[in-house]
């Protein structure tokens, strides 16, 4: 059974398939191995990405580990991951419309039992290896930016870097932006960043039940599940470098931000790899 669906797979490949540079074929007399397939080295990377596995329980006797840790590292290199987001996030700005008039941003702290640049001690697991994820997303949940970082991290000093990642959409923002943020933001320096930025804070207030004043930041707990519940390898996060686990969150988020994509066109667009029933 494939770790995701064909409707979703099939536009996901084609377009990380175009960003792939053309591979030169240095060697002098041309008599190597044959390269192993992109697209068999791409299906190990979902599957390790939705399952959680490690790469020696993926891999097998058409594609081994070493050559999975090596095309991903080449591709990351080349920047395709953090593209290849950009492609899905300005193509469903395009049809359907990122909502930039209401932000949330929200941590999430996750388990790291194997340490690395982003692991720190986890404040919620009794002091075990955990990294942060710091997440932006849109009024409807379309995850814009996440900055990753150490569990013992607290949320407020990450508010900064994840609000910058609107940069990546230059100016094609509305002039009143409003962010929703809960009681770990409730601070002077929130207040201040935010007026800073030229950015309205709906902020909740320390001591008051959740409940009463919930908001709209609902949608970034939603996503947070989305990258949890959907994808095992960011449940867990076993990789050590920063630089591979931003390159995991981007892929998700394409996986996302494209799902979303073809769940709100379904109704009003018609293409041939159109699904039979709405996803």
């Amino acid at each position: 059974m494939p770790a995701l669906p064909s409707f979703l797979i099939e536009p996901l490949w084609t377009q990380f398939q175009a960003l792939i540079p053309p591979v030169e074929d240095h060697h002098p007399l041309g008599c190597h191995r044959p390269r192993i397939p992109d697209r068999l080295v791409f299906d190990k990377l979902i599957q390790v990405l939705v399952l959680g596995a490690s790469y020696e329980k993926i891999s097998d006797t058409t594609c081994s580990a070493t050559t999975i840790r090596r095309r991903r590292d080449e591709w990351i290199h080349a920047g395709i991951f953090e593209h290849l987001e950009q492609i899905a996030l300005e193509s469903y700005d395009r049809i359907v419309g990122i909502d930039f008039e209401d932000l949330a941003v929200d941590g999430c702290i996750v388990k790291a039992p194997c340490g690395g640049e982003a692991a720190g001690r986890s404040p919620v697991d009794r002091g075990k290896q955990g990294t942060k994820r710091s997440l932006l997303v849109d009024g409807k949940g379309i995850p814009l930016g996440t900055v990753v970082a150490p569990a013992n991290r607290h949320d407020s000093p990450l508010l900064r870097p994840t609000l910058e990642r609107l940069s990546r959409f230059g100016f094609h923002l509305p002039p009143k932006i409003t962010v929703h943020l809960d009681a770990g933001y409730d601070s002077t320096t929130t207040r201040d960043l935010l007026e800073e930025l030229g950015c309205a804070g709906e902020v909740a207030t320390k001591g008051i039940p959740s409940p009463i004043q919930v908001g709209k930041r609902w949608v970034v707990e939603r996503t947070n599940s989305w990258h949890n519940r959907g994808f095992r390898k960011l449940a867990i996060c076993t990789e050590r470098r920063t630089t591979v686990i931003n390159a995991f969150i981007a892929l998700a988020n394409s996986v996302i931000v494209i799902r979303r994509l073809i769940r709100e066109a379904w109704l009003t667009h018609r293409w041939d790899a159109r699904p039979l029933r709405c996803p």
